[in-house]
């Protein structure tokens, strides 16, 4: 019992941060049941399992908002389908502490990228759908690998190089996720790398944390949302490097 309200308290926080940052919650969701006593791997499937729920019923609600682009973002999450998909068998054969130092990697650039944000980059306006699809692929592909669904990454890549408003580039990463994630369910439920039990419970609850989050995202301006956005990379990176690394 005791276990499933720790399920049910972590679903709902990580619902909260997928709602306000955008993200499925594996960069929060991964660190956070490791320290609760489960295995990187287990972790990482009980991850993609909450990013299902989450980013289906967030994305819903950003639409209905109108922060969510989907023209574009229906390119990014066609490519992230079919990047996700081999995730499954990536995740089978690479060693633990390759995959929890490519995780430390992803939110690394995505602290860089934000903190950059601003300065003179080159920026590619107005992306054609192959550089789209292509985009998807690769953050489909390497981000489910590590327990990530892909907008730690591609947000702080559509802000600083695309030009996009840091609101709308969260909202489309929570979208870009809802591909990624369910193609990475799959492959993962192929593999037999999910626990059900425990992802139902966390999936369940994080829709009361994604709509909450969601509501406090549309009170905050974007440039306050963003420098809180670096500060939880940060919180993250420095937690998840101590967690997956020195221990």
């Amino acid at each position: 019992m005791e276990m499933i309200l720790e399920l049910i308290i972590s679903g709902f926080l990580v619902g909260m941060f997928s709602g306000f940052f955008g993200v499925g919650g594996g960069t929060f969701l991964v660190p956070l049941l490791v320290f609760l006593g489960f295995g990187f791997k287990e972790a990482i499937g009980i991850s993609v399992m909450q990013m299902v729920f989450g980013s289906i019923f967030g994305s819903y609600l950003n639409k209905k908002n109108g922060s969510l682009i989907l023209s574009d973002g229906k390119f990014i999450g066609i490519g992230g389908f079919f990047g996700a998909i081999l995730s499954g068998f990536c995740l089978e054969f690479l060693p633990t502490k390759l995959l929890a130092t490519l995780f430390l990697l992803f939110v690394a650039f995505a602290i860089y990228r934000l903190f950059n944000h601003g300065k003179k980059v080159y920026k590619i306006y107005n992306p054609s759908y192959v550089i789209l699809i292509i985009i998807g692929v690769i953050m489909g592909f390497f981000a489910i690998s590590i327990g990530a669904g892909g907008s730690v990454l591609l947000t702080p890549l559509l802000v600083g190089y695309f030009g996009y408003d840091v609101k709308k580039a969260s909202s489309m990463g929570l979208f870009f996720v809802v591909f990624s994630s369910i193609a990475g369910f799959l492959s993962l439920s192929f593999n037999g790398l999910i626990d059900y039990y425990s992802g139902f419970f966390i999936g369940i609850s994080s829709l009361f944390g994604v709509y909450y989050g969601i509501f406090l995202k549309e009170k905050i301006n974007s440039t306050s949302y963003k420098k809180i956005l670096i500060l939880i990379y940060v919180i993250i990176f420095v937690f998840s490097f101590y967690k997956l690394i020195l221990k």
